[in-house]
């Protein structure tokens, strides 16, 4: 079945090369030329990616993306020529999933696509509990530490009996630290797990979505209870 893609762009060129490309791989690709126009677009149909270009008329990319958040967990891929660690973090934090810089080449924006999708629609079987094995029938299905309690069936988690609102990427770090308590993970780890990618060096992405994550499970973010930082190795759950 072919998937379906929102490119949101309002550089002609780069639709034409973008929406050619992606046409080739196999993609069903909806285009706007605004932000309103992907609001829009995205309200009337269902789509498997979002593409969003931050800089654009009418509205915003990170109006666009904070839009869409309220209505769906979909992958979204920031694609920007704003290329700084500020800008990075401010679209990842508002619940983008990845980032390119422009330029970039149509394979690596081929290899992000196949990968978000890759994430949203499956966890990784290998590697540690709560990566997505649900073989074991032993698994437990409902966590419950402390205040929170994660549905591992429904994606979801509250805390003290309030809905938390999660993105896709950070339910998957809360699920995969809450059911492997007291083990360590380095980022390139983590970056494996959930990502399922190759870890470059670049911790914005996960430096973000653990501290988005923290702001939303912790009682003091800044003092952490659940989610340990282990100064120049990575992170631990306790708590448990």
């Amino acid at each position: 079945m072919s998937h379906h893609l929102l490119l949101i762009e309002d550089d002609s060129q780069i639709v034409e090369m973008l929406h050619s490309y992606l046409l080739k791989e196999g993609y069903n690709v909806t285009v706007a030329l605004d932000g309103l126009e992907g609001v829009a677009r995205f309200q009337q149909g269902a789509f498997d990616i979002v593409l969003v270009d931050l800089m654009m008329p009418k509205l915003d990319g990170i109006e666009v993306i904070k839009r869409i958040r309220e209505l769906s967990r979909v992958p979204i891929l920031i694609m920007s020529a704003k290329d700084s660690d500020v800008d990075k973090a401010i679209g990842l934090g508002f619940g983008a999933d990845d980032y390119i810089a422009k330029p970039f080449s149509l394979i690596e924006v081929s290899a992000r696509i196949k990968a978000a999708i890759r994430r949203a629609t499956t966890y990784s079987d290998a590697g540690p509990a709560g990566a997505g094995n649900h073989s074991s029938a032993a698994e437990p299905r409902v966590l419950t530490i402390g205040t929170l309690r994660i549905d591992l069936d429904n994606f979801s988690a509250n805390k003290n009996g309030s809905d938390l609102k999660l993105t896709a990427k950070e339910f998957e770090i809360l699920k995969l630290f809450a059911s492997n308590p007291n083990r360590v993970f380095t980022k390139a780890q983590l970056y494996g797990f959930i990502w399922n990618d190759e870890y470059y060096g670049d911790e914005n992405v996960i430096n973000v979505h653990i501290r988005r994550l923290r702001e939303k499970i912790e009682d003091q973010p800044s003092a952490p209870r659940y989610i340990k930082t282990l100064w120049g190795i990575g992170y631990k759950w306790e708590g448990q």
